[in-house]
Formats: structure tokens, C-alpha cells, sequence
């Protein structure tokens, strides 16, 4: 087991380097790269900062060389161009936002979408299956940002119950209630699609699991249909489950652009968008834009090792790394 996860986080740690240098090299080739410091900057100002983010003479290869090691030497991913900050400390301010807005749908979707799922199987090709997989499939089918302008519209336009926006910072200690029920819409918004992804998972693996032979095992020594659906029906549905709800958290940090952009979120998905935009005689913002893709790609990579070792701690029988 340790020989795997050592293996594992060897492999992590390649894939980072690999992917990373390719992102620096199509970046670098892009047609604004090298002038995108000379906005006015003074010259050797531009020189120790076209070095420091590894634009500085030489192959492709050097310059990524300078601009990775440059990571341990300074400890920074770089500053940003349309902001007097570092793009870590950018990313910390917006990741705050999306956590803010994320963790609430994670939380109530789990139950929720479980509960329904559960329910479904249980009541198989009755109106309850029948109404329950119809809900999901209209709420999966229906576009997220469909829904978003829908709740926005009647909820927040047509009826004037809750706000448009949601409101941070000084506009949220202003009026404490609506702050809070600014977050409504965009939770509600948020939820509906976890729901319905784990409500229909988890009606297909426990009807799998309820027609199984081990099942029937079950009540012939004695079990009720109850006992065995949540002795042993429901644990083995769930084992194909559970990954998937770890893969969810990372959602959490992820950001949620359309979701940012309809209700006017300052969070990471918008940060990830505007970096690229070069607009109103802006550039891309290449610091913020490596910085991004270097974090969501290390943050991805170890989830997938934290999912691979997870089926092990739920399902003792299996082994990782056994041959």
C-alpha cells in the first residue's frame, strides 16, 4: 500500500510538470506574451520581470526552467498584471467567495439527492419511481444558467423577493437579512443539479444491488425486505458512491462560473474568465492564469489519488496496488 501511494504521488508529480510546461509553452506562444509588459513599464522594471516570469532570452526550456525554480526560490507563482498583488493572494481572496457559495449546495444536495435516489429504488416502476425520475431528468436536461435566469427573473424582477446579486463586503453588514437571503437563489441554483446527479447514480446502483443474488440470501435467513436493504443494500450501493462525493468536494473549490456570472459572484470562476479576456486595451493576465491552471491541476490530480485509495477504506476486500 505505501509502495502504491508513493508510486501514485511520483506519477501526480510528473503529470504536474508535464502539464504545466504545456500550458507555460502555448502561453508563451501566443501573440501578446512578450508585450504584455511593456505597457508603459520602465525598462528595468520590464527586464527583471520579463526574468522573474521566465520571458527572458533563451529556448522555451530555459524559460520554463527559470520560471518553475523561481516557485521555490521566491515562493510566489508571479504578480498580477492588472492588479498591485500576487496571484496566489488573488486566488485566496476570490476562493474564499467560492467556498462561501459552494459548501451549501455540496451539504444539501448529498441528502437530498441520496434520499430520492434511495426512495426511487425502493418503489421501483411505481408513480413514486416514475415522478422522482422524471423530476431528475428534467432538472439534468434543463441548462444550469436556464435555471439561474429563471429564479433570478421571478424571484428577484417579477415577485421582488430576494436580491438579484448576491451581496459581500460592506453590502452585506449593511442589512445583515439581505446579505444572507442574497445567497438564496444561487444556492437553490447550485443544489438542483447536484441533486439530480446523485439522486439517479444512486437509484441505478441500488436497483442494481436489490436484484443481486446475495439479496435474496438475505431473506432467506431471515431478514425482512427492510433490514436487508439497509444492512446490506444500501452499504453496497453506496460503496460506487462515496468516491463520487469526495470528486464533489473539489467542486467546492472549483467555482461555479455561470453561477458567478448571472448573480455578479466576485468568485474564482470569474477570476479564471477575466484572466483570459483582453478587452478594453487589457491583456491576458498570464501570472494569474498559470497560477490558476498550476493550482486546479495539482488539486485535481490529488483528488483522483484521494478517490483511488478511498475504494479501499470502504470496501475492505479491496486492495490497491495488490497484484
Amino acid at each position: 500500500m505505501g509502495r502504491y501511494i508513493l508510486k501514485r504521488l511520483g506519477l501526480v508529480i510528473l503529470t504536474t510538470v508535464i502539464i504545466v510546461f504545456m500550458v507555460f509553452a502555448f502561453t508563451r506562444m501566443m501573440p501578446q506574451a512578450r508585450d504584455v509588459y511593456e505597457l508603459g513599464i520602465d525598462p528595468e522594471i520590464m527586464k527583471v520581470l520579463k526574468e522573474r516570469d521566465g520571458l527572458g532570452d533563451g529556448t522555451i526550456f530555459e524559460q520554463f526552467y527559470r520560471w518553475f525554480t523561481n516557485i521555490f526560490k521566491y515562493g510566489t507563482l508571479g504578480y498580477s498584471l492588472r492588479e498591485p498583488k500576487e496571484a496566489t493572494d488573488m486566488i485566496g481572496e476570490r476562493l474564499i467567495v467560492t467556498v462561501r457559495i459552494n459548501i451549501f449546495p455540496y451539504l444539501l444536495a448529498i441528502p437530498i439527492g441520496i434520499g430520492l435516489g434511495i426512495w426511487a429504488a425502493l418503489k421501483k416502476n411505481k408513480f413514486t419511481d416514475h415522478a422522482i425520475s422524471t423530476l431528475v431528468m428534467v432538472m439534468i436536461s434543463v441548462p444550469s444558467f436556464v435555471v439561474g435566469v429563471l429564479l433570478q427573473y421571478y424571484f428577484a424582477f417579477k415577485w421582488n423577493i430576494l436580491p438579484w446579486k448576491v451581496y459581500v463586503g460592506s453590502d452585506f453588514s449593511t442589512n445583515i437579512w439581505v446579505g444572507i437571503s442574497s445567497y438564496f437563489l444561487p444556492i437553490t441554483m447550485l443544489t438542483i443539479g447536484g441533486v439530480a446527479g446523485l439522486a439517479r447514480v444512486t437509484r441505478a446502483e441500488l436497483t442494481e444491488v436489490l436484484t443481486s443474488d446475495f439479496m435474496l440470501l438475505c431473506r432467506t435467513k431471515g431478514l425482512t425486505r427492510g433490514q436487508a436493504t439497509v444492512r446490506h443494500g444500501i452499504r453496497n450501493a453506496l460503496v460506487p458512491i462515496a468516491p463520487s462525493l469526495i470528486g464533489g468536494f473539489v467542486g467546492i473549490l472549483s467555482g461555479a462560473m455561470v453561477t458567478e456570472q448571472i448573480y455578479s459572484i466576485r468568485g474564482i470562476g470569474g477570476l479564471y474568465l477575466n484572466s483570459f479576456q483582453a478587452t478594453a486595451g487589457m491583456k491576458p493576465d498570464y501570472p494569474v492564469i498559470m497560477a490558476l491552471l498550476m493550482f486546479y491541476t495539482v488539486l485535481g490530480l490529488l483528488t483522483t489519488l484521494v478517490i483511488d485509495l478511498s475504494y479501499g477504506v470502504i470496501d475492505p476486500r479491496i486492495r490497491m496496488g495488490a497484484r
